[in-house]
């Protein structure tokens, strides 16, 4: 397969380089606030006693996150690395900035990724004592059916239901109105679109999916997901036709009513292709008796290179419709004109004072007497996980090609973007720290290192696992299986995702036990960790033979059945690394 070609320098440095370029060329519209370097605020938004409009989402959609942020509009957004959701502390960055003390809304596009990391944003806001609201974006009609709403993915929708909050903020409604004129809006808007041919990540080179010369996916999602359906090319009047059918069957407009239009290119569609697809929306909508009350062509929420368009609609009354009139001016999207002058001098002092740093990560060890029993030391629980990030980064092309079958294709690059920011902090840690500080240092190198859906299973499964273990200096073998046991139950807590799922869940629970029956029967640390990974590799298997029910493959319905879970796949390989790890233990790791 040929590589793609990207005007890159290298992919580790090009979230920051972008943030960069952006902010560089519309200093009038954006600077960068926290110490993240992912929260992108407008020059001329946040003030005093309105409420905060935060947006996010992974980077690769652009003009989309950051675009939509300047007056009128969105306050803030919080960048994640490509396809990926930001993290908590990206989202807090962004919220700080955004916060003029009559609280904070949170949007972003349904994905699980987004909803853990926004959600875990929202209870840290929360707790320190900002209120706080969060709407998760659900348009695409195609992804599921009318009474499973809820499940649907947010595509080319947030445009609208960000530019009804942002007004609404604006405006100065209070933090309660903000949010329903929010839901509203989400209730309002929908979207298909079709793809004509794929996109690729910067760190992979290769198309995340396969699609003949002339065929084309039906329901096609944001990140590269495969639609619901492929299908022969069609002529651009059927495949509106097709697409606005699905829409209207469920908007309904009536006769006389209003709506706005967007027709939205996913990268690499030219506006020739655009303005026709546009051209053939408005005389069925016209047919129909129904009025455009504004219209948008163009690139709004893109999808790297890849070839194709989205359709949105928004229905409209007289509220939305004042709404969406009310002027704006950000980087993708200027409405009227807006009042002159910056606001920044006055949000300055407030900002800095709200902005805090994250508490350092206390090592736990202090003076307490912890169980020794067990051949599981500090410096060889490290060395194990130095080894899982070993394992994960050659791993990683297998983890990303399982994942653009079915996914987005970016979980092997997600994984080793968390495990070697795991790495990095163990680099330092202290010789005197225990398991569960070492546990504590993961966590908050992961999650900050890596958003998308990961980073709050894994930060939320190594806290629960190091508090599982608090009491002990070492791990002995029931140690090791309540660690493992310990870890599972964060991640069935945070992701709420349950046995034949199809999801990582699948890999850790035959691991769990088998590791615990391991653990009964009188087994070694090593031998618990081997009935771990085996279990761990007969359920990644078993997932091949699962139909997905969680995640951004449950949108594929039978398309997902023959395919391993990626998840469940970097699961297997996580028992693997530290099996093998602890075999290789002497004498170098016990003498660490």
């Amino acid at each position: 397969m040929a590589k793609t070609k990207k005007l890159i320098n290298a992919p580790e440095t090009i979230i920051d380089q972008m943030i960069g370029g952006m902010t560089g060329a519309h200093p009038d519209l954006l600077r960068v606030e926290g110490h993240t370097g992912r929260a992108v605020v407008a020059v001329d938004g946040p003030r005093d006693g309105k409420v905060g409009i935060v947006v996010g989402g992974g980077s690769g959609h652009e003009p989309a996150f950051a675009g939509y942020v300047g007056r009128g509009l969105a306050d803030a957004a919080a960048v994640g690395n490509i396809f990926a959701s930001p993290s908590p502390e990206h989202i807090l960055d962004a919220a700080r900035a955004a916060d003029g003390g009559a609280g904070v809304v949170l949007l972003y596009g349904n994905y699980t990724g987004d909803v853990l990391n926004f959600t875990m944003a929202a209870e840290e806001l929360e707790a320190s004592g900002v209120p706080v609201r969060h709407v998760a974006v659900a348009d695409d009609v195609a992804s599921a059916p009318f009474d499973k709403r809820a499940e649907r993915r947010g595509i080319a929708g947030d445009f609208f239901v960000f530019k009804i909050a942002g007004a609404a903020a604006d405006r100065g409604e209070p933090l309660a109105r903000v949010e329903a004129l929010a839901r509203k809006a989400n209730d309002a808007t929908l979207s298909m679109g079709v793809a004509l041919g794929a996109c690729s990540l910067p760190q992979t080179g290769k198309p995340n999916f396969e699609i003949g010369d002339d065929e084309m996916e039906i329901g096609m999602g944001l990140h590269g997901e495969p639609g619901v359906r492929r299908q022969t090319l069609a002529s651009a009047d059927a495949v509106t036709d097709e697409l606005m059918e699905t829409i209207l069957a469920e908007l309904n407009p009536g006769e006389g009513s209003r709506v706005a239009v967007l027709v939205n290119g996913l990268g690499s569609t030219s506006y020739v292709e655009l303005y026709i697809v546009f051209n053939r929306v408005r005389q069925i909508l016209d047919a129909r008796g129904v009025s455009i009350h504004r219209s948008w062509v163009g690139e709004y929420a893109t999808s790297l290179e890849m070839a194709g368009a989205s359709i949105t609609l928004l229905r409209l009354d007289d509220e939305l419709a004042t709404l969406l009139d009310h002027p704006c001016r950000t980087v993708a999207l200027t409405v009227g004109s807006v009042p002159a002058g910056s606001t920044s001098a006055v949000r300055s002092v407030q900002s800095a004072q709200k902005r805090v740093s994250a508490a350092p990560v206390s090592n736990g060890a202090g003076p307490r007497s912890l169980k020794r029993e067990g051949a599981v030391t500090p410096a060889i629980f490290r060395a194990m996980m130095r080894r899982v990030g070993d394992d994960i980064i050659a791993e990683k092309a297998w983890l990303s090609e399982l994942d653009g079958v079915i996914g987005d294709g970016d979980h092997g690059i997600t994984m080793e973007i968390g495990w070697k920011a795991v790495q990095s902090a163990l680099a330092g840690n202290d010789e005197d720290d225990t398991i569960e500080a070492i546990c504590k240092r993961m966590a908050k190198a992961f999650l900050d290192a890596v958003g998308a859906s990961s980073g709050p299973l894994y930060a939320t499964a190594f806290l629960r696992a190091g508090a599982a273990v608090s009491d002990r200096l070492h791990l002995d073998a029931a140690g090791v299986a309540t660690w493992l046991g310990a870890a599972l139950q964060g991640i069935q807590d945070r992701g709420r995702a349950e046995p034949g799922d199809k999801t990582m869940i699948d890999a850790w629970v035959p691991a769990v036990a088998a590791a615990r029956e391991s653990a009964s029967a009188g087994g070694s640390e090593l031998d618990v960790l081997r009935a771990a990974r085996d279990g761990a590799e007969a359920g990644m298997r078993a997932t091949a033979d699962l139909e997905s029910r969680r995640g951004r493959s449950a949108k594929l319905g039978a398309r997902s059945k023959g395919h391993i879970d990626p998840g469940a796949a970097s699961s297997f390989v996580i028992m693997r690394a530290m099996t093998a790890a602890l075999e290789n233990s002497e004498p170098d790791v016990r003498a660490a």
